[in-house]
C-alpha cells in the first residue's frame, strides 16, 4: 500500500510521534452521545416494538466535542470553540472536557436553546432506535459575534483550526467570513467537516471532507461510479477554490482531489465495521495532527484513512490512540 503512493511507513510514525502537545482549536457543534445498552427478548403488547431492558448507561463527547476528544486520544490538546445550553447535558460537557484537560473558555451558553444530544439505544450490539434533543436554529447576531471574537483571541495560541460542523445552528456563511480569513492571515491550517451545501463558504480553508451524499449535494452529480465521482470532485473545487477535497467514501475509502489536478484514490484498511459512529470525527482529527506536524496533504490522507479503519471496528462513539495507530501501520 505504501509503496503505491510512495509513501514512507516510517515517516507516518513520525508524524504521529510529533502529534503530542499540538494545539488545536475545534469549531463546531458541541453535542452529548448518550448510549443505553440493554437485551430484548420480547416484543411490546402495546405495539410492535422491541422493549429494551436495560443494563447499562454511559456518556460521551460527541458531534465537534467527539473531534476533541479524537485529537486528545491522539495526542493533541483540543480548544473546543462552541454553542452549549444552560442545562444539565452542559455542565456535563464541561465535566467530560475538564477531564481531558480541555480549556472550556470558549464554550458559550445560549440559554435560549438546549445542549444538543443524542441518545442511542443498543441492544445485542444493534442500535434499536436513537433521539435528538437539539435546536437547529441559527444563532443570535449577538451569540455569532461573541464567537468570532473568541476565534478571534484562540487563533494565536493554536497551530491548527477545525471546523466540524453538524448543522445545529453555529456554523454559518456568516462566522465563516468572519473567521475563516483570520486564519488563513496567520497561516494556520484549517480542515473542515462541512454540511453547508455551498462549499466555497468556506473558503478559504486548507481542506474540506464532505462524504459521498455531501459531495453530491455540493456539486449536484450523483455519484454512481469513479466517472461521476471525478466529475463531483473537479466540480467541487473549480467552485469552491478551496485547495485540496478529500471525498469519505465509507468502504470504498477516499478520494483526495487537489488543485493541481491530481486525484488519488486510498482503499480503506477497515478489516471488521461494527459501528461507523464517529468516523468523519476521526478522519478530520487525524488530518489536521498529521498536516501540523509536517505530513504532505496525500500522507495525512493515508493515516487518517487508517485510523477511521481502526474506529469503525468498535462499538459506539470511539477514537483511536497512537499506539494503536502505529500498531496498523505496522501491520499492513
Amino acid at each position: 500500500m505504501f509503496r503505491r503512493y510512495d509513501c514512507d511507513p516510517e515517516s507516518l510514525v513520525q508524524a504521529i510521534r510529533k502529534f503530542r502537545g499540538k494545539r488545536i482549536l475545534v469549531l463546531g457543534d458541541m453535542m452529548l452521545d448518550r448510549f443505553i445498552w440493554g437485551s430484548v427478548s420480547r416484543i411490546s403488547p402495546e405495539a410492535p416494538v422491541p422493549v429494551v431492558e436495560i443494563k447499562t448507561e454511559s456518556t460521551c463527547l460527541g458531534g465537534a466535542a467527539n473531534v476533541a476528544s479524537n485529537i486528545h486520544s491522539l495526542g493533541g490538546v483540543p480548544i473546543p470553540l462552541g454553542i452549549l445550553g444552560d442545562d444539565y447535558e452542559g455542565e456535563r460537557l464541561r465535566e467530560q472536557f475538564r477531564l481531558i484537560g480541555s480549556p472550556v473558555g470558549g464554550l458559550i451558553v445560549d440559554k435560549s436553546r438546549p445542549t444538543s444530544i443524542k441518545t442511542r439505544i443498543l441492544a445485542h450490539h444493534q442500535q434499536v432506535c436513537r433521539t435528538d434533543r437539539e435546536d437547529r436554529s441559527p444563532l443570535s447576531e449577538n451569540l455569532q459575534m461573541k464567537a468570532a471574537g473568541k476565534f478571534k483571541a484562540i487563533l494565536p495560541d493554536v497551530d491548527a483550526v477545525v471546523v466540524s460542523d453538524y448543522a445545529k445552528g453555529l456554523i454559518s456563511a456568516a462566522l465563516m467570513k468572519q473567521t475563516l480569513p483570520l486564519a488563513k492571515s496567520a497561516k494556520k491550517i484549517v480542515c473542515i467537516d462541512p454540511k453547508m451545501r455551498k462549499l466555497s463558504v468556506y473558503k478559504p480553508a486548507t481542506v474540506i471532507t464532505p462524504n459521498t451524499i455531501e459531495a453530491e449535494h455540493a456539486s449536484g452529480i450523483t455519484i454512481f461510479g469513479k466517472q461521476d465521482l471525478v466529475r463531483a470532485g473537479k466540480k467541487i473545487i473549480k467552485e469552491s477554490g478551496i485547495e485540496h477535497l478529500l471525498i469519505t467514501r465509507g468502504e470504498e475509502g477516499m478520494a483526495l482531489f487537489e488543485s493541481n489536478s491530481r486525484i488519488t484514490y486510498i482503499p480503506t484498511v477497515a478489516r471488521e465495521v461494527y459501528d461507523v459512529t464517529g468516523a468523519g470525527d476521526t478522519v478530520i482529527s487525524t488530518l489536521a495532527l498529521s498536516l501540523v506536524s509536517g505530513l504532505s496533504i496525500l500522507h495525512a490522507a493515508i493515516l487518517s484513512n487508517i485510523a477511521a479503519g481502526i474506529v469503525v471496528g468498535k462499538l459506539g462513539t470511539a477514537s483511536a490512540s497512537p499506539d494503536e495507530l502505529i500498531s496498523a501501520i505496522r501491520n499492513i
